[in-house]
């Protein structure tokens, strides 16, 4: 059978193609009967409306914005950071009757595929690795894009914090109340540089901080004990297992995440021990789950990230590739005091 266009539909109505068209795309501008008509007839001869993919290509804009997750794609679900963060996004987004489009693969060829075939206006890097391919193929499709949280590289828009200088602050008023026996939980993948001699990702910036305010008081960072974790709670609890397993143990455990951090009390809870009589913990990133935990963590403001991320991409304020970083502040909570030995 021949192939159902909009012109056959429009020659069987007695209409034209344009008439046709609104009927799919815009039926306020047709009588309802008419439309009705219309559809009726495009149900008879099996047709569903315009190519949308050939459509948006008519237009020129998509109305879509995509969002690259290396994570699973339930992690844009699940992780309280996450949540915030595409809340913030989808505020302005919605404001422009604009859609995001969450994308995650199994492995970087997939990724790197889906980035030059995505429909999109625009894309947003959430926390990504600075050598993952998918990078490299957002420059390539020479569509806006802004790096979200990590990485930071240069003379690409960056939305985040100053995630060494945070995290120096943090690990200094651990120091400050007199720890000296640290551990330190990071969320690792395979390719994280764990000695935090770089500073490229957020993970590895936050270690790095860890080790300026150790240097700066003297100390050295052999002496602290670094176990990397999955980034979820059973990551932290397995993790601050195997910190508080050490003799002698760490007197404060601090995480590159609250997700960790609230694991490190659950392992602390289980041995018997208090928090934070004999083992202070904190996190970082101030989820809703830290507040209510009583931890001691970095707030950095999630939603208004993605809200201004938002903006960049959408309202064209992008410009000559802007490295914007937001404030972060040390909220100092229950979970964190002198050691029981000062």
């Amino acid at each position: 059978m021949p192939r159902v266009t909009l012109k056959t539909i429009a020659e069987a109505v007695g209409v034209s193609r344009t008439t046709v068209s609104n009927a799919f795309s815009r039926p306020d501008q047709l009588n309802p009967e008419l439309r009705r008509r219309i559809l009726e007839v495009a149900e008879e001869l099996d047709y569903a409306g315009p190519d949308p993919t050939a459509r948006t290509l008519r237009r020129g804009k998509a109305g879509v914005i995509g969002v690259l997750l290396t994570e699973e794609l339930s992690y844009a679900f699940t992780d309280p950071y996450a949540v915030a963060f595409l809340r913030g996004l989808a505020e302005i987004a919605e404001t422009s009757s604009t859609s995001l489009l969450l994308m995650a693969w199994r492995d970087e060829a997939s990724a790197e595929r889906a980035v030059r075939e995505a429909i999109v206006d625009g894309f947003v890097a959430f926390c990504m690795d600075e050598d993952h391919p998918a990078l490299e193929a957002l420059r390539q499709r020479r569509l806006p894009f802004v790096i979200a949280g990590e990485p930071y590289l240069k003379g690409v828009p960056f939305v985040g914090v100053d995630d060494r200088a945070a995290a120096k602050t943090l690990c200094a008023h651990l120091l400050k109340l007199g720890h000296r026996r640290l551990g330190v939980l990071p969320a690792t993948h395979a390719r994280m540089n764990v000695d935090a001699t770089g500073t490229s990702g957020a993970i590895t910036a936050r270690l790095a901080g860890y080790r300026d305010a150790v240097l700066e008081a003297g100390l050295s960072w052999d002496d602290v004990a670094v176990r990397p974790t999955p980034h979820s709670r059973e990551g932290g609890r397995s993790g601050a297992a195997r910190l508080l397993d050490l003799y002698p143990r760490p007197t404060a455990i601090i995480a590159t995440t609250d997700l960790i951090a609230l694991g490190a009390l659950q392992a602390v809870a289980e041995r018997g021990l208090t928090v934070p009589d004999n083992v202070s913990v904190a996190g970082f990133d101030d989820i809703p789950q830290a507040g209510e935990a009583g931890l001691t963590t970095i707030r950095q403001p999630k939603s208004e990230k993605g809200r201004t991320v938002g903006r960049l991409l959408l309202e064209e304020t992008i410009g000559d590739a802007p490295h914007i970083l937001m404030p972060y502040e040390l909220i100092a909570r229950s979970s964190t005091s002198s050691p029981p030995d000062a």
